[in-house]
């Protein structure tokens, strides 16, 4: 069946927007072809620095044929109605609409037939609509078109059945080169458009034709155009490791860099050059910043995982000399970059942090939580409460490096890479005297960044790390900045996920309000607390926890997280026992009771029962009172699972209850006795959790 081929050519495409750019591209005509009613096989897409490509397998030559039918009026309708009708379909008369009945009334029907028309027609007006709304982060103008690209559009290749479109594409949408008398008169900065396409720009400019995808993809390889992003990856990974193996090197993972660098080149070589031995002092986290950042390089490490004075670059150039030229430009390039950061390095090293915080009074952190100094004077003090909740942290040390954590700022070689705040405050502290711990914390109180960064776990880290998020949080709840929605421009959510993994990782017990109160969040703590089991929902989502007993365990005003889990964990073991599901069906029958009993009579059921008249009223009292005490017992030792336990003692008393007496009997006295035993029912299991809001 015939095949659809689009390439767009232009100008290079930012490495960071051409997989979405494609996936758009795809979607786009994906969705137009359906709608048109062009059913496919298959639709892939590609790119690389210059192109985006579109495959579409499996069309049709021709849109299937269609029948629309269009009610009208009842036979024998006001003639105002039907002559409405007819005029709206360009009738004359009634003589051309079928009459059929439609609950027993006979009915006017007109039937249109449409002729599918042909796939190539179709195919070019999507097109010209596609390309126009491919969306992009950023787009531009060029010459005097009025069409907005990425980049300055040179080519589109449009091959539909084996055959190609002559033509071009301007301002005012496709045109034919056909009905072009001179063809002089294409609108200036138009874009060409037919079978033709060219490969790499300096290894292989010349422009030739192709006829299908797989001519297309095969004269592409031999013009050195690799045109799968992840065929690139694959031979850059490949002959990097190689390459690095052979002088007993491996190369420091980084998928990131990799995905970037495959979007720089249409035909990868993998080079390897050399780093000065006068630079090898400066920390490696300062090397490998100016080489990935500035450069794109890949770093190597020996054997025993430091860093090596090499580095691997990826060019999309063949030359005579095996690269040689390359390698040599690359290394004087660097070393200029490696001057500048031993230039910062031996600076910085000059100047204590403890006399840069003066410095912080000039960086506002938020127009209305103040200056990054008093950021650090709220974390000095949040530092000192926390660490009296950690075992093994020193307060002292703690407020030391809440203090300076912030100080490396308004450091040159943060201000150069920016990815480096905190690591560089702790190589400073180092050199400044700090202990190991203060350093250790500065250097990580940024930690955890995100689900696969490692979480901090001596003593001192913990507590400034805690005290960094907790702060940010409190404030923004305080001044009611929110996250809303999708947006979150000051990463609140990672803040309080990063809070979870600090505290449940370490095992620490801690009661959130309490902290959250003295961080300064006031008013907004319950509501803050709510944001955290969200959040917990969130990280506990994967290991298949259900939302709703989060909901449960919340709802008591549990905030202690490492205890929260633990009463998760039991509360999810008891819901899915046979015990638990008919104790918790028995659970909402009593709430629905009393809710309309209580309603009804306007008053509250909580309170003593007796014993009542009935055998299952004894027994169900029984039952509530040991199960009462067991519950309270087993909650004071944080035994989650005893007290569940307790709970399921409840569940033969409960169905005989419901079995065999009748709460909304005819004596008053009996009825508000009954009722308080639902109530009863309610308590006890309330202080465990609360049942209410757990599904099914």
């Amino acid at each position: 069946m015939p095949e659809l081929l689009l390439e767009l050519l232009s100008e290079e495409i930012p490495a960071r927007m051409q997989k979405r750019a494609a996936d758009d591209l795809m979607r786009l005509v994906s969705d137009g072809l359906k709608k048109a009613g062009l059913e496919f096989d298959a639709a892939h897409s590609y790119a690389t620095p210059r192109r985006l490509t579109l495959v579409v397998d499996g069309l049709p030559d021709v849109q299937p044929d269609v029948s629309d039918e269009k009610k009208g009026p009842a036979v024998g309708a006001p003639e105002q109605a039907i002559n409405r009708f007819l005029k709206s379909n360009g009738l004359d008369s009634v003589d051309a609409c079928e009459v059929r009945e439609v609950k027993g009334k006979p009915t006017y029907f007109f039937v249109v037939e449409k002729k599918g028309i042909p796939a190539r027609d179709i195919l070019l007006a999507l097109m010209d609509h596609v390309i126009r709304e491919v969306p992009w982060p950023k787009s531009m103008r060029w010459g005097s078109s009025l069409k907005r690209w990425v980049r300055p559009l040179h080519s589109i290749l449009f091959v539909f059945n084996g055959e190609s479109f002559s033509g071009y594409f301007a301002d005012n949408g496709f045109g034919s080169l056909d009905l072009l008398h001179d063809k002089k008169t294409v609108p200036l900065g138009s874009v060409p458009i037919g079978d033709q396409t060219s490969g790499h720009r300096f290894l292989s400019p010349q422009s030739f034709t192709v006829k299908d995808f797989d001519d297309y993809r095969a004269k592409l390889e031999k013009a050195h155009v690799m045109l799968d992003a992840g065929e690139r990856k694959t031979l850059i990974q490949r002959n990097a490791d190689d390459m690095a193996a052979a002088k007993k090197l491996t190369v420091r993972p980084d998928i990131g860099l990799l995905d970037e660098v495959a979007g720089l080149v249409e035909w990868p070589v993998v080079l390897m050059g050399s780093i000065d031995a006068e630079f090898m002092d400066v920390p490696p986290e300062v090397l490998i910043a100016a080489m990935r950042g500035h450069q794109k390089y890949f770093s190597v490490l020996d054997k025993d995982g430091n860093l090596a004075p090499h580095f691997i670059m990826v060019t999309h150039m063949e030359t005579s000399d095996d690269g040689a030229a390359i390698i040599a430009g690359n290394e004087r390039v660097l070393r200029a970059r490696l001057s500048d950061a031993r230039f910062f390095w031996d600076v910085d090293s000059k100047i204590k942090l403890q006399d840069r915080l003066g410095d912080l009074k000039d960086i506002v952190f938020h127009a209305k939580l103040g200056t990054v100094s008093e950021k650090t004077q709220r974390m000095e003090s949040l530092a000192a409460i926390l660490a009296k909740s950690i075992d093994g942290c020193d307060e002292a040390e703690a407020k030391r490096a809440a203090k300076l954590c912030k100080a490396d700022l308004v450091s040159g070689m943060v201000g150069e890479f920016a990815a480096l705040q905190g690591l560089m405050g702790g190589y400073y502290a180092r050199a400044d005297g700090e202990t190991d711990a203060v350093a250790d914390a500065i250097a990580e109180h940024y930690a955890p960044a995100g689900p696969n960064d490692s979480c901090p776990e001596l003593p001192v880290s913990v507590a400034v790390a805690l005290a960094d998020k907790i702060d940010t949080l409190a404030g923004f709840w305080a001044i009611d900045e929110k996250p809303t929605g999708s947006k979150d421009p000051f990463a609140l959510r990672r803040a309080a996920l990063g809070v979870i993994r600090l505290i449940t990782e370490n095992n620490l017990r801690l009661s959130l309000l309490d902290v959250f109160d003295k961080a300064g969040a006031g008013d907004a703590s319950a509501d803050l607390l709510g944001f955290f089991a969200d959040r917990l929902k969130v990280h506990l989502k994967e290991k298949g926890v259900r939302h709703d007993l989060i909901d449960a365990v919340f709802a008591l005003g549990e905030d202690d997280l490492v205890r929260a889990l633990m009463r998760l964990e039991a509360l999810g073991d008891f819901v899915q026992s046979d015990d638990g599901a008919n104790l918790l069906a028995a659970h909402k029958r009593a709430a629905n009771i009393l809710k309309i009993e209580e309603k009804k009579d306007a008053r509250s059921y909580d309170g003593d029962a007796s014993e009542g008249e009935q055998a299952e009223e004894h027994a169900l009292h029984a039952a509530l009172n040991d199960a009462g005490s067991a519950c309270a017992a087993a909650l004071k030792d944080e035994d989650f699972s005893a007290a569940m336990t307790a709970l399921a003692a409840l569940r033969g008393p409960v169905d005989a209850f419901f079995d065999e007496v009748t709460v909304n009997c005819e004596d008053g006295g009996l009825r508000e006795n009954r009722l308080k035993l639902l109530s009863g029912i309610r308590t006890v299991m309330g202080s465990v959790a609360d049942f209410s809001k757990i599904e099914g």
